[in-house]
């Protein structure tokens, strides 16, 4: 039953985690848009593979995790490049229909699966945000420093992370549908979505609010 417990825990933080607009599970939903839905779920699986890593490494690393400071300062100017790289791509892809309306950096030949475990290593977001609960849950007695505490945490974690891309990455596919598939209007909303994401990554970071901070 406690391992029950911790496994629904880390379930129902991850999921509602990944519903906010970010920029794994947008990109996620404009690959379902472009490549399809099984591309999509191959990124999904690279990028929650990497977060359970990382959980699973601050468990057990607290002390130096909360040390690397500067490193998720550069990590952090790095996702913020790559996010609006992302929303200028989808622009010109928008903006292209000759192009067939594709993103040249989330249609690249890389094999979807390891782009969404390039993208996920490179977020740092994900770092502090796992930090947190977890000392959350150390602190509560939910969560006791044992190999099968964990094992149940991050399986947990892992499952809501992929629940969430779903709802984005077959909801792209809806909404494609529900226009008529008019895949560069999808583009535009999409486009729009990350520029959106890349001010608020950007406004967070002049106010200091960024991983390191939160440490």
């Amino acid at each position: 039953m406690k391992l029950l417990r911790i496994l629904c825990t880390g379930l129902f933080i991850s999921f509602l985690g990944t519903l906010p607009l970010g920029t794994l599970n947008v990109a996620a939903m404009q690959i379902s848009v472009t490549d399809g839905i099984r591309p999509a779920l191959y990124f999904a699986l690279g990028a929650l593979l990497v977060e359970m890593v990382y959980v699973r490494l601050s468990l057990v690393a607290m002390d130096w995790v909360r040390k690397q400071k500067r490193l998720f300062r550069w990590l952090e100017w790095l996702t913020l490049l790559i996010i609006t790289a992302l929303a200028i791509t989808t622009f010109v892809a928008a903006a292209h229909p000759s192009g067939s309306g594709k993103n040249v950096i989330l249609s690249s030949t890389m094999h979807r699966f390891f782009l969404g475990i390039t993208m996920s290593a490179v977020n740092p977001m994900q770092i502090p945000f796992w930090f947190g609960w977890s000392t959350v849950l150390f602190t509560k007695k939910v969560l006791l420093p044992q190999s099968d505490h964990y094992n149940m945490y991050i399986l947990g974690i892992g499952t809501g992370t992929f629940i969430g891309n779903c709802i984005f990455i077959y909801g792209g596919h809806l909404m494609l549908d529900r226009l008529n598939a008019n895949e560069n209007v999808v583009n535009w909303i999409i486009g729009g979505i990350f520029a959106i994401t890349a001010i608020i990554q950007g406004w967070r970071m002049w106010r200091h609010k960024d991983p390191a901070e939160k440490l």
